[in-house]
């Protein structure tokens, strides 16, 4: 007979996640989502007997009151939150029985933490969507019905036990949780030299970093020292040291967002323009799941080596509910290539490459310099095709940015010196550059320049956030200034007039496209929010650095605004065009035009795509590159003017941001 659960009440944010999440789409801007104490979810399903996939139920700050309509064995992790069945107190991390008609109430947390995980015999049977049965509310996916727990939901109890016999965590097993945090990171991909000085390292590891109260599933924000900066702007990319272009993020990474550093969590974005010094290693990524606001965090540098023993002592107590006699405590050891595994020089029309260390699972290819290049994508593309067609299984995801490639594996399964090997094989095995032709389709969306919603961000951001900023009130008059344009029809028009090549799709989650102009005269150059926006409407559309991005969701977000247009994703409904089963609407290389709309016209034809009836132009073409080359030659002249023009406006929004204290 099939148990079902019966929500009473669904605390202050309660969701269906499992353990690892979900996997393999990270390249289109899907996060894993998943336990953000992962933990805490292994360990509390193992005491019940479960196998490691079943899904359990994360609560945060106050937790759930359930109502069983059969008998069921339960366990419960994390925080506490002073749990109790029919008034009776229910300890962590043992099994406890609840017969039919029983109710578990869960409380505000007591003491340090912020979540507590709920895990019952067999798992919450709840559809799989993309491979999970974890939530993404942000996105409106997975879990029940894609959101938080509400009274009356029903949860139905699935039949994913193993065949162990229920038995408690050992208490040298147990996580400790805390107020005073130490979790260990490891060095890179962006550190010092390149982008942070040396000082501002030794500074990052001897802070106590104060939690603010941002600590959601997209990010923990924290409160610390401005880092000095290595060097004084991020060219291209941005005005502010921290800006980059567009790259994959690991899961975890320390993200400086102009100088506020975000830990990312499991629902952070797979694609962003900032730099990222350090990474948790995975092994530590639980204690993201348990920081409070007001929570202090030392970081400690920890290489490849402590990091995988970490991780192989976690796996033991997983297997036996009993912590091993070797204990393996955290230890500060600085990985001495801080985070740079390897460098090749350029050879003739070849970019060099150089190969970062992003965590204990992830690596980061770049080519060539910090700069805008589509020779250098178009490599980066080739590459990504050579690692598709010939990567061993212990490759989890790949997914590219503009210059660089993050490759995500299975370190159990491939070591790092096989992963380098792997990688400059793939780079010796490239055609030459100027050969590659790739497939390519222009896809026509409407844009509704300065629609009501992109401007009511802007004013939610002055009222929330900061009013003195550079870019408000008006986005495209920064967009303006920075650019050394006449007016912001000047805008209006090379927006309008632009191809724009999409290099990488989820920079702002789910299918957004990171997307440059193939003609260098179309490149509006601006710095993104900072702090960042913590409110964007979905398919605004915006520019950061060079890049153009349209935002696959609501969320935080830091590109200048200048319109909305209709969604790139589009998951359980037809996508439009030649795939209509793929959620998401554009791949690297297709080319976006716009057309202007009314906000009305918009409305419209959103309310089209809701339902699956929205019709879009998409014509099928290729992108050559070396006609790409040609173009530039042809056009040198005049690009370089241009260049020079937008140069001069931005050294002097510079030296106005130095004189105002911005910078």
């Amino acid at each position: 007979m099939t148990t079902t659960v019966e929500v009473v009440a669904g605390g202050s944010f309660t969701t269906v996640q499992d353990t690892p999440g979900r996997l393999g789409y990270w390249m289109v801007g899907v996060p894993p989502s998943g336990a953000m104490d992962d933990r805490s979810l292994r360990l509390a399903n193992r005491v019940v007997g479960n196998r490691p996939a079943a899904a359990g139920l994360e609560c945060t700050a106050t937790g759930p009151t359930l109502r069983f309509g059969g008998p069921a064995v339960l366990s419960l992790g994390g925080a506490d939150m002073g749990a109790a069945l029919d008034g009776r107190p229910i300890p962590l991390w043992e099994p406890f029985e609840v017969r039919a008609g029983q109710t578990l109430a869960l409380g505000p947390v007591q003491g340090p933490g912020l979540r507590t995980y709920v895990a019952i015999r067999g798992g919450f049977d709840v559809p799989e969507v993309l491979g999970s049965r974890a939530t993404f509310t942000l996105g409106g996916f997975g879990g029940h019905h894609g959101r938080v727990l509400e009274p009356g939901d029903e949860l139905v109890v699935g039949d994913l036990a193993d065949a162990l016999r229920p038995s408690p965590v050992g208490p040298g097993a147990r996580p400790v949780v805390t107020r005073t945090w130490r979790i260990g990171v490891l060095e890179g991909p962006h550190a010092a030299p390149e982008f942070f000085t040396a000082d501002d390292v030794e500074r990052f590891f001897a802070t106590d970093w104060t939690v603010q109260s941002h600590c959601a599933r997209t990010g923990v924000r924290l409160d610390g020292p401005k880092p000095t900066w290595a060097r004084p702007d991020g060219g291209e990319a941005g005005l502010h040291p921290s800006n980059i272009h567009d790259t994959g993020y690991a899961f975890g990474t320390v993200d400086f967002t102009g100088d506020t550093p975000v830990v990312l969590g499991p629902d952070g974005p797979s694609l962003g323009g900032f730099t990222c010094p350090a990474t948790v290693a995975a092994s530590e990524r639980w204690k993201l799941g348990q920081l409070t606001p007001g929570d202090t965090v030392r970081f400690v540098p920890v290489d490849e080596d402590r990091a995988r023993a970490i991780g192989r002592w976690q796996a033991t107590t997983y297997d036996t509910l009993r912590a091993p006699r070797d204990t393996v405590r955290l230890a500060a050891r600085r990985d001495p290539e801080s985070g740079v595994l390897s460098r090749s020089e350029g050879d003739g029309d070849r970019p060099g490459m150089t190969i970062r260390r992003s965590g204990d699972e992830f690596f980061l290819a770049e080519y060539g310099d910090m700069r805008l290049d589509l020779v250098l994508r178009a490599r980066v593309h080739a590459l990504d095709a050579w690692l598709r067609d010939h990567a061993p299984d212990a490759i989890v995801d790949v997914t590219p940015g503009v210059r660089s490639l993050l490759v995500h594996v299975d370190p159990t399964r491939i070591s790092t010196t096989e992963l380098v090997d792997l990688l400059h094989k793939g780079d010796d095995e490239l055609p030459p550059d100027r050969e590659q032709v790739f497939p390519s389709r222009t896809v026509h969306l409407p844009l509704s320049w300065q629609d009501p919603a992109v401007l009511e961000a802007v004013r939610r951001y002055m009222e929330v956030v900061r009013d003195d900023a550079p870019w408000c009130p008006s986005n495209l008059e920064f967009i303006r200034r920075v650019n050394g344009l006449a007016d912001t029809e000047d805008v209006h028009r090379i927006v309008f007039g632009a191809d724009y090549l999409v290099l990488g799709l989820g920079d702002v989650y789910l299918g957004a496209p990171v997307a440059t102009p193939v003609d260098p005269r179309h490149r509006l150059v601006t710095t993104k929010y900072n702090p960042a926006r913590t409110w964007t409407p979905e398919n605004a559309v915006g520019i950061g650095g060079s890049y153009l991005c349209v935002y696959g969701m609501e969320g935080p977000g830091g590109y200048q605004l200048v319109g909305r247009t209709v969604p790139v994703w589009y998951l359980g409904r037809p996508t439009p065009g030649d795939e209509p089963d793929v959620p998401w609407l554009l791949r690297p290389f297709d080319r976006i035009r716009f057309h202007q709309v009314s906000a009305e016209e918009l409305l419209d034809q959103r309310a089209q795509a809701a339902v699956g009836e929205l019709d879009l132009t998409i014509e099928a073409s290729t992108f050559d590159l070396a006609a790409h080359l040609r173009f530039l030659d042809d056009e040198a002249d005049d690009i370089a003017r241009f260049r020079t023009e937008q140069r001069a406006a931005l050294d002097a929004e510079r030296d106005r941001w130095r004189a105002s204290g911005e910078l």
